[in-house]
C-alpha cells in the first residue's frame, strides 16, 4: 500500500512540474489580433509617452481633463483616423499642432486602434460588486 502512494505522489508530482513548465514556457498570447500590429501599437504608445498626451486626454476614463477621452476614437463613426491625424498635425485652441514624423504618426494611429480594438470604458457605468470589484457595463 505504501508503495502504491509513493508511487502515485511521484506520478502526480511530474505531471505538476511538466504542466508547470509547458505554462511558463508558453507565450502570453499566441494568437496575433488581426485588428492591429502589435508591434506598431507598442511603439504607438512610446509615441503617447514621449508626447505627453495623457497629460490632456484619457484612455478609459484616466489621464487629463482638458481633451476628450480617446478610448475610442477611432472606431467612432464622425472621428476615426483621419481626424485623428488631422488634429494632431494642426491642433485646435487647446492643443497645440505636433510636428510628428511619418513613422510616429502612423505608431500613435496604431496605438489608438489597438486601444479602441480592446473595448470600450466609460467610468461611470462602472458598478461595485459585494466583493470589491469592479463591473463595466459595454454599451454602443
Amino acid at each position: 500500500m505504501k508503495l502504491k502512494a509513493r508511487h502515485t505522489f511521484f506520478f502526480l508530482s511530474v505531471l505538476f512540474l511538466a504542466y508547470s513548465i509547458s505554462i511558463y514556457m508558453k507565450p502570453l498570447s499566441e494568437n496575433e489580433d488581426a485588428r492591429f500590429n502589435k508591434k506598431t501599437a507598442a511603439e504607438g504608445r512610446l509615441v503617447w509617452q514621449k508626447y505627453n498626451c495623457q497629460a490632456c486626454h484619457q484612455l478609459y476614463g484616466l489621464g487629463g481633463y482638458l481633451g476628450p477621452d480617446l478610448t475610442n476614437v477611432y472606431s467612432h463613426p464622425k472621428k476615426g483616423e483621419n481626424l485623428i491625424k488631422a488634429m494632431v498635425k494642426t491642433g485646435s485652441k487647446q492643443m497645440p499642432a505636433f510636428n510628428l514624423s511619418e513613422n510616429e504618426m502612423q505608431e500613435l494611429v496604431e496605438f489608438l486602434k489597438s486601444t479602441d480594438a480592446s473595448g470600450t470604458s466609460d467610468p461611470r457605468t462602472f458598478t461595485q460588486d459585494n466583493f470589491g470589484m469592479i463591473e463595466g457595463h459595454e454599451h454602443k
